[in-house]
């Protein structure tokens, strides 16, 4: 429905008072990016946006992502008068303890948020992600209505930071016409105008990236509409719409300043705004016409959504076949003898862990229909291709591999977007030493509780000649320093068969696995090692004939090599219990009786590990007793490495040797 300028005004003036309002109590937040994109969100969400704050998850729904997340009560706002479960105490309530309306928008925490968004570029490219996923859902399952569109709302941060030029760059490549971004151009940072630092033109960066765009006056609603319709209507490229805005838009004094980003207006400069918009003092107000007009537009989104139900109805009857593949898709269905089958699939031969993990990732693509992924442009080493689907491009996108080209940080938070957006288990992958440029959006995966897998390789000193800059010491222990990760490093065949059934069933969280690219020996475990202890964290895979002297702990590679170590070291009389730990987030979440039959109280336990060792004095009490690397490596081949480091068998048991007699 088109609404009439003054009925879109008075909403976008509403808009206004109530983020005014809601940063004024807690005195703290960013009421200026509202109060300028107000008459923009207006627009889109009183004509164009279809949501359904009675089925908040609707397949069907359009996404909206406020990228821009330090304006976070434009989208409270929207979401209070929409009708989502947001009340007027929850903006009074604004960025107090356990509110809904957190400072940032958080994932999970208010219906209606689609992604979390904060750290600037990280909507951008999440919104990416969306729009791909359901690009891709539609083409591999012929159901054009599954080809869900996203809208979103990005700022100057957004557009300087790197990821969302990455992200961009894809999303142009890749024709997601679904895909409409309104530039938020009010030319204001923290610092002051953005010409301090930021003079491109965006306008030619895009178009030069494939996108289309326009440029409008924000405050418009004829221009608004226009824009909003045309942007809808592409059918070939994704689109930006450069909206020219002020900050702060309605205030006699802190329009297009600075201060009106990160701090309240002032009581009196809210007084003199609502006077000038003409709005009543009253706080929190809501005017009576407001409300009918989004009553209205749900009425035509419920009918919007019974349309569209009705057409997945008929569509599930004349496929059955591709119905039935998309409800697997839809629900992340994973068998339940997947740790068998992936099993069956990998062996028990000696291999890299890469190369084992390419031959669990291709059952599991049988098994699991909703397994889709690529890499950074490093698949021949990563080994991530689903080899029986075809490459996701802009002709085709109904395929299982994705190429996301260099770029790690993009590719990550793209990974986000897919699993946000649903009916897909999303994977990528590239060298370990590269998990800094994604590692921004892995910790958004975990605070957004994502089943979302990142699969690194050339996990150690090990990678050899390509030298220190290729080879990681701190990314492991870095990773397992975020929170709800887990991080898998298997060390033979059967655990990276643990590994990827613990990533395609996980579902609060992502899993990060580490593989090698060297050839590791396959382990041959004591007797009574059953396959439910490899998905247990942690598990015993060597053991002296009597009660254990020490228990070593090891991880990937290193497995193989303190077991040999263990075995030198019995012929000089140590009795030693050799401890695979690929994943410590699972191994204590165990319950107490299997953390100490594992690991018996009273015995001394030591590590093995290519990588910082301070992680490990949580289960040793002394970094004496930890066998790790504090130093950047060097180009040499590994067995060279191995021998300088210290990484060998018998270099191995003269240093646990000396850990143990230090006591």
């Amino acid at each position: 429905m088109d609404l009439e300028p003054n009925q879109l005004r008075l909403v976008a003036n509403t808009i206004r008072g109530l983020a005014m309002d809601a940063v004024q109590k807690a005195n703290s937040g960013h009421p200026g990016m509202p109060m300028g994109m107000a008459d923009v969100a207006a627009c889109l969400w009183l004509e164009h946006l279809r949501y359904s704050p009675a089925d908040p998850h609707w397949a069907g729904r359009d996404r909206f992502v406020l990228s821009a997340g330090h304006g976070s009560m434009l989208l409270y706002a929207l979401l209070h008068l929409a009708g989502y479960p947001l009340a007027l105490d929850d903006l009074r309530n604004f960025r107090q303890l356990h509110s809904k309306t957190p400072g940032h928008p958080e994932y999970g925490e208010t219906e209606g948020v689609e992604t979390t968004t904060g750290p600037l570029g990280q909507g951008f490219a999440t919104g990416v992600g969306m729009a791909l996923a359901a690009r891709m859902t539609a083409q591999r399952f012929a159901d054009p209505n599954l080809e869900s569109r996203v809208f979103g709302i990005v700022s100057d941060g957004d557009l300087m930071e790197g990821i969302s030029s990455e992200a961009a760059s894809l999303a142009g490549h890749l024709g997601l016409s679904n895909l409409v971004y309104l530039y938020d151009d009010n030319r204001i940072t923290i610092e002051g105008h953005t010409d301090l630092a930021f003079s491109e033109d965006v306008a030619k960066r895009f178009q030069a990236m494939g996108w289309r765009v326009w440029q409008i006056d924000g405050h418009e609603p004829d221009q608004i509409r226009g824009a909003l319709r045309a942007a809808t209507r592409e059918k070939k490229r994704p689109s930006l719409v450069i909206c020219r805005t002020h900050i702060a838009y309605g205030s006699p004094n802190k329009v297009d300043s600075h201060e009106a980003h990160g701090a309240p207006l002032g009581p009196e400069e809210v007084a003199l705004t609502k006077q000038a918009l003409g709005l009543p003092p009253e706080a929190f107000h809501v005017p009576d016409a407001v409300r009918a007009l989004f009553r209205a537009r749900a009425e035509t989104n419920e009918t919007l959504r019974a349309r569209w139900l009705r057409a997945r109805k008929r569509w599930a009857r004349q496929d059955a076949e591709r119905a039935a593949l998309y409800a697997a898709c839809e629900e992340r269905r994973v068998p339940t003898d997947l740790l068998d089958q992936l099993l069956g699939a990998v062996g028990s031969q000696a291999d890299a862990t890469r190369n084992l993990s390419g031959k669990a990732i291709q059952r599991a693509a049988e098994l699991v229909p909703a397994l889709v992924g690529g890499s950074a442009d490093l698949d021949p080493s990563t080994k991530t291709r689903i080899k029986a689907s075809t490459s996701v491009t802009a002709a085709d996108l109904s395929g299982r591999v994705l190429h996301f080209g260099i770029r790690e940080h993009a590719m990550a938070a793209i990974l986000n977007g897919m699993a946000l957006h649903g009916a897909c288990l999303p994977m990528g992958s590239t060298f370990l030493v590269f998990a800094d440029y994604a590692r921004p959006a892995i910790r958004l995966a975990a605070l957004m509780r994502l089943p979302v897998t990142f699969v690194f390789t050339h996990d150690s000193l090990m990678v050899g000649e390509d030298g220190p800059t290729h080879q990681p010491v701190e990314h492991v222990a870095a990773l397992r320093l975020i929170p709800n990760l887990h991080v898998v490093r298997p060390a033979d065949g059967p655990e990276v068969a643990a590994a990827w059934t613990h990533a395609l069933t996980r579902r609060d969280g992502p899993c990060a696995l580490i593989l090698t690219r060297q050839n590791l020996p396959a382990l041959d475990r004591p007797a009574g090692s059953t396959p439910a202890d490899l998905l247990r964290g942690g598990h015993v895979v060597h053991d002296p004939a009597g009660p254990p002297q020490a228990v070593v702990i090891a991880t990937g590679a290193e497995v193989g090599t303190a077991v040999e170590a263990a075995r030198l070291l019995a012929a000089r009389g140590h009795a030693l219990r050799v401890v695979s730990m690929p994943c410590v987030e699972v191994f204590v979440q165990q319950d107490a009786a299997y953390r100490q039959r594992i690991l018996p109280p009273g015995v001394p336990v030591l590590a093995v590990e290519m990588g910082r060792p301070e992680i490990w004095c949580a289960f040793t009490g002394s970094l004496a007793r930890v066998v790790g690397q504090t130093t950047f490596g060097a180009s040499a081949p590994m067995k060279a490495l191995a021998e300088h480091f210290g990484f060998t068998p018998a270099k191995v048991a003269e240093r646990l040797e000396r850990a143990l007699t230090a006591g």
